[in-house]
C-alpha cells in the first residue's frame, strides 16, 4: 500500500480531480473541421535551409523589401505631382532621387547575379508582390 503527501495532508472533499491530458475543445473549435495534415513537399519548397543559398537568399530578401519601399516612394511621389501638392524643385529632386534609386538597384542586382524581375514574390492567390514591370 502506498501513501501519498496529498492523502495525508488534504481531506478528500478538497482534492482536485485529475487534470485531462488535453483541454476540451472551445464551441467554436468543436465545429470546425479538423486542419490539413502538413504538407512536407510543399513546406520543403518554401523554405530552403542550404547552407550554400542562404547568404544569396537573404540578400534577394533585402532587395525585394528596398524594392517594394522604393515603388511605394514612387507612386507616393506620383501621386502628389498629381495633386499639385509639390514645387518645381521638389518635384525635381524627388524625380533624381528616385531615379539614383533605381539605378543603384539595378546594380545591386547585378552584383548579386539578380534581376529586378527575381525580386518580384509570388503570394499564391493574392498575385505577386510587385506589380508587373511597364
Amino acid at each position: 500500500m502506498s501513501i501519498s503527501y496529498a492523502s495525508i495532508c488534504a481531506p478528500s472533499s478538497l482534492r482536485l480531480p485529475p487534470r485531462p491530458s488535453t483541454p476540451p475543445p472551445s464551441r467554436c473549435e468543436a465545429s470546425m473541421p479538423p486542419p490539413p495534415p502538413p504538407s512536407d513537399t510543399r513546406a520543403a519548397h518554401r523554405l530552403s535551409t542550404d547552407p550554400d543559398t542562404v547568404e544569396r537568399d537573404l540578400v534577394k530578401l533585402v532587395l525585394t523589401v528596398v524594392e517594394l519601399l522604393r515603388q511605394l516612394m514612387e507612386r507616393q511621389a506620383l501621386h502628389r505631382v498629381d495633386n499639385n501638392d509639390l514645387t518645381e524643385d521638389q518635384e525635381e529632386r524627388i524625380g533624381l532621387t528616385l531615379m539614383l534609386l533605381h539605378d543603384r538597384m539595378q546594380e545591386l542586382c547585378a552584383h548579386h547575379d539578380l534581376r529586378l524581375e527575381d525580386l518580384n514574390l509570388d503570394l499564391g492567390p493574392l498575385g505577386t508582390l510587385l506589380p508587373p514591370a511597364d
